[in-house]
Protein backbone atom coordinates (compact mmCIF):
# COMPACT_ATOMS: atom_id res chain seq x y z
CA UNK A 1 0.00 0.00 0.00
CA UNK A 2 1.23 3.72 -0.73
CA UNK A 3 -0.22 6.93 1.09
CA UNK A 4 -0.72 9.37 -1.98
CA UNK A 5 -3.01 12.77 -2.00
CA UNK A 6 -4.68 13.84 -5.48
CA UNK A 7 -3.98 17.12 -6.75
CA UNK A 8 -5.84 18.67 -9.93
CA UNK A 9 -3.49 21.17 -12.61
CA UNK A 10 -5.95 22.71 -14.14
CA UNK A 11 -10.08 22.74 -13.14
CA UNK A 12 -11.14 20.02 -15.13
CA UNK A 13 -7.93 18.40 -15.20
CA UNK A 14 -6.49 14.81 -14.99
CA UNK A 15 -6.05 14.07 -11.21
CA UNK A 16 -2.20 13.08 -10.34
CA UNK A 17 -1.09 11.25 -7.27
CA UNK A 18 1.80 12.43 -5.22
CA UNK A 19 3.29 11.57 -1.97
CA UNK A 20 1.88 13.75 0.89
CA UNK A 21 4.47 13.08 3.42
CA UNK A 22 3.26 14.58 6.73
CA UNK A 23 1.78 17.37 5.59
CA UNK A 24 -1.50 17.84 6.81
CA UNK A 25 -3.94 18.84 3.80
CA UNK A 26 -7.61 18.48 2.81
CA UNK A 27 -9.49 19.05 -0.33
CA UNK A 28 -9.61 22.40 -1.47
CA UNK A 29 -5.88 23.43 0.04
CA UNK A 30 -2.89 23.98 -2.27
CA UNK A 31 0.45 22.48 -2.44
CA UNK A 32 3.57 23.12 -4.29
CA UNK A 33 4.66 19.62 -6.27
CA UNK A 34 7.71 18.47 -8.13
CA UNK A 35 5.93 17.45 -11.71
CA UNK A 36 8.27 16.38 -14.81
CA UNK A 37 7.38 19.95 -16.40
CA UNK A 38 8.99 21.72 -13.16
CA UNK A 39 7.47 23.15 -9.87
CA UNK A 40 3.86 22.79 -10.38
CA UNK A 41 0.93 24.97 -8.01
CA UNK A 42 -2.28 22.27 -7.67
CA UNK A 43 -4.96 22.21 -5.83
CA UNK A 44 -5.82 18.84 -3.66
CA UNK A 45 -9.20 17.11 -4.62
CA UNK A 46 -8.42 13.44 -2.91
CA UNK A 47 -7.80 13.99 0.65
CA UNK A 48 -3.92 12.04 1.64
CA UNK A 49 -5.67 8.08 1.36
CA UNK A 50 -4.16 4.29 0.85
CA UNK A 51 -3.85 2.97 -2.28
CA UNK A 52 -2.86 -0.56 -3.91
CA UNK A 53 0.96 0.15 -5.29
CA UNK A 54 -0.45 -1.33 -8.75
CA UNK A 55 -2.82 2.09 -8.74
CA UNK A 56 0.65 4.43 -8.67
CA UNK A 57 3.20 5.47 -11.22
CA UNK A 58 6.62 4.52 -9.01
CA UNK A 59 8.34 6.25 -8.24
CA UNK A 60 6.03 8.92 -6.77
CA UNK A 61 6.54 12.30 -6.32
CA UNK A 62 6.28 14.16 -2.94
CA UNK A 63 4.87 17.45 -2.18
CA UNK A 64 6.88 20.13 -1.68
CA UNK A 65 5.21 22.01 0.63
CA UNK A 66 1.12 23.17 1.32
CA UNK A 67 1.29 26.69 -0.24
CA UNK A 68 1.94 29.60 1.46
CA UNK A 69 0.43 33.44 0.69
CA UNK A 70 3.53 34.43 -0.45
CA UNK A 71 2.87 31.38 -3.42
CA UNK A 72 -1.00 31.99 -3.47
CA UNK A 73 0.37 35.56 -4.51
CA UNK A 74 2.77 34.20 -6.86
CA UNK A 75 0.37 32.09 -8.45
CA UNK A 76 -2.21 35.19 -9.31
CA UNK A 77 0.87 37.18 -11.00
CA UNK A 78 1.73 34.21 -13.59
CA UNK A 79 -2.23 34.19 -14.35
CA UNK A 80 -2.05 37.91 -15.06
CA UNK A 81 1.22 37.33 -17.14
CA UNK A 82 -0.05 34.87 -19.41
CA UNK A 83 -2.88 36.91 -20.32
CA UNK A 84 0.37 39.24 -22.06
CA UNK A 85 1.97 36.33 -22.98
CA UNK A 86 -1.29 35.39 -25.01
CA UNK A 87 -1.25 38.84 -26.50
CA UNK A 88 2.73 38.38 -27.46
CA UNK A 89 2.41 34.99 -28.84
CA UNK A 90 -0.72 35.88 -31.41
CA UNK A 91 1.10 38.59 -32.80
CA UNK A 92 4.23 36.95 -34.10
CA UNK A 93 1.81 34.70 -35.31
CA UNK A 94 0.25 36.92 -37.62
CA UNK A 95 3.71 37.88 -38.43
CA UNK A 96 5.23 34.98 -38.85
CA UNK A 97 2.25 34.10 -41.45
CA UNK A 98 1.50 30.97 -39.98
CA UNK A 99 -1.98 29.01 -40.26
CA UNK A 100 -2.53 27.62 -36.52
CA UNK A 101 -5.02 29.28 -34.02
CA UNK A 102 -3.61 30.05 -30.39
CA UNK A 103 -6.00 28.76 -27.63
CA UNK A 104 -4.04 29.51 -24.06
CA UNK A 105 -1.23 30.04 -22.41
CA UNK A 106 0.44 28.43 -19.54
CA UNK A 107 3.54 29.62 -17.00
CA UNK A 108 4.58 27.08 -14.88
CA UNK A 109 5.03 28.16 -11.06
CA UNK A 110 8.94 28.64 -11.19
CA UNK A 111 8.66 30.55 -14.64
CA UNK A 112 11.22 27.93 -15.97
CA UNK A 113 8.80 27.44 -18.97
CA UNK A 114 5.71 28.79 -20.90
CA UNK A 115 3.91 26.29 -22.58
CA UNK A 116 1.34 27.55 -25.65
CA UNK A 117 -1.68 25.24 -26.78
CA UNK A 118 -2.87 25.56 -30.54
CA UNK A 119 -4.94 24.25 -32.86
CA UNK A 120 -4.05 23.28 -36.82
CA UNK A 121 -5.16 21.32 -39.67
CA UNK A 122 -1.42 19.64 -40.17
CA UNK A 123 2.00 20.16 -39.02
CA UNK A 124 3.28 23.41 -38.44
CA UNK A 125 6.67 24.52 -38.95
CA UNK A 126 7.07 26.87 -36.06
CA UNK A 127 11.13 27.07 -35.48
CA UNK A 128 11.30 30.63 -35.88
CA UNK A 129 8.39 31.61 -33.75
CA UNK A 130 9.97 29.65 -30.94
CA UNK A 131 13.05 31.76 -31.07
CA UNK A 132 11.31 35.20 -31.33
CA UNK A 133 9.16 33.80 -27.96
CA UNK A 134 12.00 32.39 -26.77
CA UNK A 135 13.82 35.54 -27.12
CA UNK A 136 11.25 37.81 -25.67
CA UNK A 137 10.34 36.00 -22.47
CA UNK A 138 13.92 34.95 -21.52
CA UNK A 139 13.12 31.40 -20.53
CA UNK A 140 12.42 27.93 -21.95
CA UNK A 141 9.26 27.80 -24.75
CA UNK A 142 6.73 24.65 -26.02
CA UNK A 143 4.42 25.04 -28.13
CA UNK A 144 1.83 21.83 -27.97
CA UNK A 145 -0.62 21.26 -30.43
CA UNK A 146 -4.27 19.95 -29.08
CA UNK A 147 -7.14 19.01 -31.00
CA UNK A 148 -10.67 20.13 -30.82
CA UNK A 149 -12.16 18.04 -27.97
CA UNK A 150 -9.19 19.98 -25.95
CA UNK A 151 -9.78 23.12 -27.54
CA UNK A 152 -13.07 23.11 -26.17
CA UNK A 153 -12.31 21.79 -23.07
CA UNK A 154 -9.96 24.34 -22.38
CA UNK A 155 -12.39 27.36 -23.66
CA UNK A 156 -15.76 26.09 -22.68
CA UNK A 157 -19.42 26.82 -23.48
CA UNK A 158 -23.00 26.26 -23.73
CA UNK A 159 -23.91 22.65 -25.04
CA UNK A 160 -27.37 22.11 -26.55
CA UNK A 161 -28.83 20.98 -23.59
CA UNK A 162 -28.58 24.62 -22.17
CA UNK A 163 -26.01 23.66 -19.88
CA UNK A 164 -22.34 24.31 -19.13
CA UNK A 165 -20.30 21.65 -21.11
CA UNK A 166 -19.31 18.25 -19.65
CA UNK A 167 -15.97 18.39 -20.43
CA UNK A 168 -15.17 21.89 -19.08
CA UNK A 169 -16.87 21.26 -15.88
CA UNK A 170 -16.49 17.66 -14.34
CA UNK A 171 -14.79 15.19 -17.09
CA UNK A 172 -11.37 15.21 -16.28
CA UNK A 173 -11.02 12.51 -19.43
CA UNK A 174 -12.78 12.02 -22.69
CA UNK A 175 -13.84 8.48 -22.67
CA UNK A 176 -14.43 6.96 -26.29
CA UNK A 177 -18.08 7.43 -27.91
CA UNK A 178 -19.26 5.54 -30.77
CA UNK A 179 -22.26 5.84 -33.47
CA UNK A 180 -23.17 2.61 -32.07
CA UNK A 181 -23.99 4.44 -28.63
CA UNK A 182 -26.82 6.77 -30.27
CA UNK A 183 -28.17 4.08 -32.40
CA UNK A 184 -28.65 1.63 -28.89
CA UNK A 185 -30.55 4.94 -27.43
CA UNK A 186 -32.38 5.43 -30.67
CA UNK A 187 -31.00 8.84 -31.40
CA UNK A 188 -31.30 10.38 -34.97
CA UNK A 189 -28.21 10.03 -36.78
CA UNK A 190 -28.42 13.50 -37.58
CA UNK A 191 -24.70 14.84 -37.15
CA UNK A 192 -25.98 18.43 -36.15
CA UNK A 193 -28.01 16.78 -33.25
CA UNK A 194 -25.72 13.99 -31.63
CA UNK A 195 -22.10 16.33 -32.63
CA UNK A 196 -21.45 18.60 -29.29
CA UNK A 197 -19.45 21.99 -29.52
CA UNK A 198 -16.72 20.30 -30.32
CA UNK A 199 -17.92 19.16 -33.52
CA UNK A 200 -17.41 15.63 -31.98
CA UNK A 201 -19.78 12.93 -30.93
CA UNK A 202 -20.79 13.79 -27.45
CA UNK A 203 -19.50 12.44 -24.69
CA UNK A 204 -23.07 12.89 -23.05
CA UNK A 205 -23.74 10.11 -24.98
CA UNK A 206 -21.97 7.58 -22.71
CA UNK A 207 -23.63 8.48 -19.64
CA UNK A 208 -27.27 7.02 -20.42
CA UNK A 209 -24.95 3.96 -22.13
CA UNK A 210 -25.00 1.14 -19.87
CA UNK A 211 -29.02 2.12 -18.66
CA UNK A 212 -30.03 1.83 -22.28
CA UNK A 213 -28.14 -1.46 -22.72
CA UNK A 214 -29.89 -2.69 -19.72
CA UNK A 215 -33.18 -1.66 -20.69
CA UNK A 216 -32.55 -2.75 -24.58
CA UNK A 217 -31.80 -6.74 -23.03
CA UNK A 218 -35.18 -6.72 -21.60
CA UNK A 219 -37.06 -5.42 -24.83
CA UNK A 220 -37.74 -7.79 -28.07
CA UNK A 221 -36.41 -6.37 -31.41
CA UNK A 222 -38.23 -4.91 -34.17
CA UNK A 223 -39.92 -7.28 -36.45
CA UNK A 224 -39.92 -10.24 -33.55
CA UNK A 225 -42.38 -12.73 -33.04
CA UNK A 226 -44.10 -12.10 -29.55
CA UNK A 227 -47.37 -13.54 -27.97
CA UNK A 228 -50.01 -11.40 -25.50
CA UNK A 229 -51.16 -12.67 -22.51
CA UNK A 230 -54.05 -13.65 -24.21
CA UNK A 231 -52.20 -16.24 -26.32
CA UNK A 232 -52.29 -13.72 -29.94
CA UNK A 233 -49.20 -13.45 -31.76
CA UNK A 234 -48.30 -10.51 -33.20
CA UNK A 235 -44.70 -9.17 -34.70
CA UNK A 236 -43.26 -5.85 -33.10
CA UNK A 237 -43.62 -2.90 -34.97
CA UNK A 238 -41.80 -0.28 -32.10
CA UNK A 239 -40.25 -0.18 -28.87
CA UNK A 240 -40.63 2.29 -26.00
CA UNK A 241 -37.05 1.64 -24.49
CA UNK A 242 -37.36 4.21 -21.17
CA UNK A 243 -41.20 3.70 -20.43
CA UNK A 244 -40.50 -0.19 -21.49
CA UNK A 245 -43.86 -0.08 -23.86
CA UNK A 246 -44.36 -2.29 -27.03
CA UNK A 247 -46.25 -1.73 -30.10
CA UNK A 248 -47.43 -4.79 -31.77
CA UNK A 249 -49.16 -5.17 -34.93
CA UNK A 250 -51.27 -8.04 -34.16
CA UNK A 251 -54.78 -9.62 -36.33
CA UNK A 252 -58.40 -9.24 -35.14
CA UNK A 253 -60.49 -11.13 -37.30
CA UNK A 254 -59.22 -10.46 -40.63
CA UNK A 255 -58.01 -6.51 -39.50
CA UNK A 256 -54.51 -6.00 -38.41
CA UNK A 257 -54.08 -4.01 -35.70
CA UNK A 258 -51.56 -1.99 -34.15
CA UNK A 259 -51.72 -2.18 -29.74
CA UNK A 260 -49.27 -1.43 -27.05
CA UNK A 261 -48.28 -3.98 -24.40
CA UNK A 262 -46.24 -3.44 -21.32
CA UNK A 263 -43.04 -5.46 -22.14
CA UNK A 264 -43.59 -7.41 -18.96
CA UNK A 265 -46.99 -8.99 -20.49
CA UNK A 266 -45.43 -10.47 -23.95
CA UNK A 267 -43.51 -13.41 -24.12
CA UNK A 268 -40.78 -13.66 -26.80
CA UNK A 269 -37.12 -15.41 -27.02
CA UNK A 270 -34.98 -13.45 -24.82
CA UNK A 271 -31.87 -12.57 -26.91
CA UNK A 272 -28.70 -10.29 -26.58
CA UNK A 273 -29.87 -7.55 -28.75
CA UNK A 274 -27.69 -6.33 -31.45
CA UNK A 275 -27.60 -2.59 -32.77
CA UNK A 276 -27.89 -2.71 -36.91
CA UNK A 277 -26.68 0.68 -38.37
CA UNK A 278 -27.81 1.20 -42.00
CA UNK A 279 -25.43 1.46 -44.75
CA UNK A 280 -26.68 4.69 -45.64
CA UNK A 281 -26.28 6.20 -41.78
CA UNK A 282 -22.51 4.59 -41.47
CA UNK A 283 -21.66 6.29 -44.81
CA UNK A 284 -22.85 9.67 -43.40
CA UNK A 285 -21.45 9.67 -40.29
CA UNK A 286 -18.40 7.74 -41.28
CA UNK A 287 -17.72 11.49 -43.85
CA UNK A 288 -17.51 12.89 -40.38
CA UNK A 289 -14.97 10.84 -38.86
CA UNK A 290 -12.70 11.03 -41.72
CA UNK A 291 -12.88 14.63 -41.90
CA UNK A 292 -12.15 15.50 -38.42
CA UNK A 293 -10.77 12.28 -36.85
CA UNK A 294 -10.45 11.88 -33.22
CA UNK A 295 -8.00 13.92 -30.77
CA UNK A 296 -6.26 12.38 -27.85
CA UNK A 297 -6.08 14.38 -24.89
CA UNK A 298 -2.63 16.20 -23.82
CA UNK A 299 -2.13 16.79 -20.19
Amino acid sequence: MAKVVGVRFRNVGKIYYFNPKNYKMKPGDHVIVETARGVEYGKVVLAPKEVADDQVVHPLKEVLRVATPDDDDREKYNREREKDAFKICQKKIREHGLEMKLIDAEYTFDNNKVLFYFTADGRIDFRQLVKDLASIFKTRIELRQIGVRDETKILGGIGICGRCLCCHTYLSEFAPVSIRMAKEQNLSLNQTKISGVCGRLMCCLKNEQETYEELNRRLPGIGDTVTTSDGIQGNVQSVNVLRQLVKVVVEIGDEKEIQEFPVAELKFRSRKKKVKVSEQEMKELQDLEDKKGDSKLND
